[in-house]
């Protein structure tokens, strides 16, 4: 269901650009900052459906126009920076369609109940014989 790389190359858009941080001078000569653009609209390889279940999830990471961002700058390569951004791309798309198993509510077994039981009366008599004794 989660589309491969090559199709994912057909519909996004790569944006480059000086990053921060590590580097020295290279940082201020070469445009290793990568940001990919995906428009799920964009995206023929889905079913209606599916494109819906997307918008919904990732509803709060989407601009006005629709299109979610992910930027990578960790690394000094563009090209390591881009890959970073497809995987990324790709795991965010997995986790957004995959719907959790349905939990089936189980009874508690007797031999759970009885030994919580039988603990209970092991520490309520630890406790009792703490006490002080009643003179009375």
């Amino acid at each position: 269901m989660v589309p491969d790389r090559a199709e994912i190359l057909k519909v996004v858009q790569f944006k480059t650009s000086r990053s921060g941080g590590k580097g020295g001078q290279n940082v201020n000569k070469v445009s290793s900052k990568v940001e990919l653009i995906f428009n799920i609209d964009d995206a023929n390889f889905f079913s209606v459906e599916v494109k819906e279940q997307l918008k919904a999830k990732l509803q709060k990471r989407m601009d006005a126009e629709g299109c979610i961002h992910i930027i990578s700058q960790e690394d000094r390569s563009q090209l390591l920076n881009k890959e970073k951004t497809i995987v990324k791309l790709l795991e965010l798309i997995k986790k957004s369609l995959h719907v959790p198993k349905k939990r089936k509510p189980t009874k508690t077994p007797k031999s759970v109940i009885e030994s919580r039981l039988k603990n209970k009366t092991v520490k309520a008599f630890k406790k009792e014989s703490r006490r002080k004794p009643n003179l009375e």
